[in-house]
């Protein structure tokens, strides 16, 4: 199973009373595997820069939040199980225009959230060579992923799987040196690596408002998690989601968090940037040449891989919304030649990619950090959905009534966080414009709606 397969579902209900053949550890693999990538790679950086090594408690209340989220979606797929996604949910609570306007602002952050992939991919390239225009490679890279898209999917699951496999074993790769490092094992690091902070000023010396702002990049790496409520239809007892969703997280909280330390422990916060990874930033100073190039290496095959899954989905994405009647019909087209891809689909993912090439030329230094902070945004606003469908289809109790108001607080913490960062807070006007946009043509389709079912009355 890859990130394609539990991405591209979104569409209205189909009933999902099938037994599935997935175990409860197994969906937990998957999820790990589909939800870490670049953002945390890379755009982890982006937060220890702003905040400093308070950034892990930016990751432990992530998990919360992410757990929050999943705990309503698992429920609501046990209560009512359907092949559609939350988006499906959101239309059963609020009516049509809430699913409409979902599906269209979950299509929208997936293609930035691609085009967040396609800048890392392109600024980890610069590696190596440095004075190659960043354009130059974002331009690569989405010609490389749209031929993959054309070529079919056959085999890609396979390499995904493996690629999944390489992600972990790259993180893991980092915390097994960064351990030795730190035991004085390997030779280097000089005297001058921070240690482990052990006051508040330590902790926090950005100050908490800075603490505030990281917290988006923190969410942003447990992104995914949506898809993996998905994927609980293929459980073969639709009763073990809860589970499978908390050891997921429990696996994927204990591996950010060990090496977010281990790396604030090993290189001051003020040297992370991200033109580079922090954790190869944190080896740095080791003589560890083989490492930089491996790891750097092993990211991007991965996130290539990741992000031309995303190009899958989204493109399978508005094929689904096309024939729910709440995109273009063009957009469900076919075409024979093409292995029946849907082409004007792909095309205009096409176009979204081709944006990012453009950002990439005009503002090379900036286009990171706002890109992924929208992207990142418009995933808080879709995991909103999924918690306000909860509250409006469930029998909540006090306890998942608690639950419900602290996970929404969180999630408008994150957002509301990206305010008070200038470096970021272009990000959070990119994502308002596209909500705005939404929310305009969602108003005109209502409309649309009312006047046909007053015709066919």
């Amino acid at each position: 199973m890859d990130y394609f397969t539990c991405s591209s579902g979104i569409g209205k209900s189909s009933k999902g009373g099938d037994k599935g053949d997935l175990a409860w550890w197994q969906l937990s693999l998957i999820g790990i595997g589909c939800t870490i990538g670049t953002g945390y790679f890379l755009g982890s950086g982006i937060g220890i820069k702003i905040t400093g090594p308070s950034m892990v408690f930016s990751f432990l209340f992530a998990a919360i939040g992410t757990y929050i989220v999943f705990h309503f979606l698992a429920k609501m797929t046990t209560a009512d199980p359907q092949e559609g996604s939350f988006c499906y949910y959101a239309g059963k609570a609020y009516g049509r225009w809430a699913g409409f306007s979902c599906g269209w602002n979950y299509w929208s952050s997936k293609i930035l959230i691609m085009g967040s992939q396609l800048t890392a991919l392109s600024i980890l390239s610069r590696f190596w060579l440095p004075k190659v225009p960043l354009w130059i490679f974002a331009a690569g890279y989405a010609v490389l992923s749209i031929i993959v898209v054309l070529l079919g999917t056959k085999g890609f699951d396979r390499i995904e799987n493996v690629l999944a496999v390489t992600k972990t074993a790259a993180i893991i790769m980092f915390i097994i040196l960064a351990g030795a490092g730190i035991f004085g094992w390997m030779h280097g690091g000089g005297n001058d690596q921070p240690g482990i902070p052990s006051s508040m000023g330590e902790i926090f010396p950005e100050g908490y408002r800075a603490f505030w702002s990281s917290l988006i990049y923190a969410f942003y790496a447990y992104g995914g998690i949506e898809t993996i409520g998905l994927l609980s239809m293929q459980l073969k007892s639709k009763e073990d989601a809860p589970k499978s969703g908390k050891v997921m997280l429990i696996v994927l909280t204990v591996i950010y968090v060990i090496s977010i330390v281990l790396a604030i422990s090993m290189v001051s916060y003020k040297a992370i940037n991200e033109k580079e990874s922090p954790f190869v930033t944190a080896l740095s100073s080791y003589d560890l040449a083989f490492f930089p190039h491996v790891f750097n290496g092993a990211i991007i095959l991965a996130g290539f891989s990741t992000m031309t899954a995303s190009l899958f989905a989204v493109t399978n994405l508005l094929v689904t919304l096309a024939n729910d009647g709440d995109a273009p019909s063009l957009f469900a087209k076919k075409i024979e030649k093409f292995k029946d891809l849907p082409l004007p689909s792909l095309g205009l993912a096409a176009i979204g990619l081709l944006a990012s090439v453009i950002t990439a030329l005009l503002l090379p230094g900036k286009i990171y950090g706002y890109i992924t902070t929208a992207a990142g945004i418009l995933q808080m606003y879709n995991w909103a959905f999924i918690i306000l469908s909860a509250m409006k289809i469930l029998e909540i109790k006090m306890g998942d009534k608690f639950l419900s108001f602290f996970g929404l607080v969180l999630l408008l913490a994150a957002v509301t966080g990206t305010i008070f960062e200038k470096s970021i807070r272009f990000g959070f006007f990119v994502s308002l414009l596209l909500v705005a946009i939404i929310g305009v043509v969602t108003f005109i389709m209502t409309r649309k709606w009312r006047k046909a079912e007053t015709k066919n009355a």
